[in-house]
């Protein structure tokens, strides 16, 4: 028997959303004065988009003289909150301590949730090659990759706990970097690298993560165009 609190807050906070979601939905499908063969087919597409929160509830389908009704079921969500955050780990490891079995099976969700990782934020896909040194370089970039995700990982969770690394990611990526080439009366080209100006929550997460962008580099005077 496993017990987590930060694993209970966050199951209870995904169950409040769905059930607040599918709530919603529901009192919106009451509203429609739709044929009964059509709420049901709604009611089907709001059970697929929230099927957790939908087992929480009492639903009575709609007949030709009366309109669907659904009611919290109060202590199926009793039963839903006492198991919130707790696990029954089964295993053949008999020899090991409850504790030991707790840190490998930590250790099992990690490593599934690398590849998540890998595969959604940073969008590493299948790269063939048959040189051993173009094998390495793309494992060793995606290494550095996932080395640099675990690090803002951690300094999110010192810092800004309720943030994930996806979120930032998604904020941030909104920055560009341009390089600006302005050809000059004298045949000579003004080269400029220049970094777009950051969003106002785009400044509110560099400031709760302690960074600081860089100074714009000063422009150069080329004799030709940067290729």
């Amino acid at each position: 028997m496993a017990q987590n609190e930060d694993r209970v807050g966050k199951e209870r906070s995904m169950r409040k959303r769905q059930l607040k979601i599918l709530w919603k939905r529901l009192h919106e499908i009451q509203k429609m004065a739709l044929p009964k063969d059509e709420v049901i087919l709604k009611l089907g597409g709001a059970k697929q988009k929230s099927p957790s929160a939908w087992r929480l509830l009492e639903i009575v389908l709609p007949t030709d003289k009366e309109p669907f009704r659904f009611s919290l079921n109060k202590e199926k969500l009793w039963k839903v909150r006492q198991r919130e955050g707790r696990y029954l780990l089964r295993t053949n490891l008999s020899s090991k301590k409850p504790d030991k079995l707790w840190e490998i099976y930590i250790q099992l969700v990690r490593v599934e949730e690398s590849f998540r990782n890998l595969k959604g934020d940073l969008a590493i896909r299948p790269i063939y090659h048959q040189l051993e040194s173009r094998i390495k370089a793309p494992i060793f970039i995606s290494f550095l990759a996932y080395g640099l995700h675990g690090t803002l990982g951690m300094q999110l969770k010192a810092k800004a706990p309720g943030l994930t690394p996806r979120s930032v990611l998604e904020q941030m990526k909104e920055m560009q970097m341009l390089n600006i080439q302005v050809p000059t009366t004298d045949g000579r080209w003004l080269q400029m690298a220049r970094y777009t100006q950051p969003y106002k929550i785009q400044t509110l997460l560099l400031s709760q993560l302690g960074l600081q962008l860089p100074v714009q580099a000063p422009p150069k005077i080329t004799a030709t165009p940067m290729g």
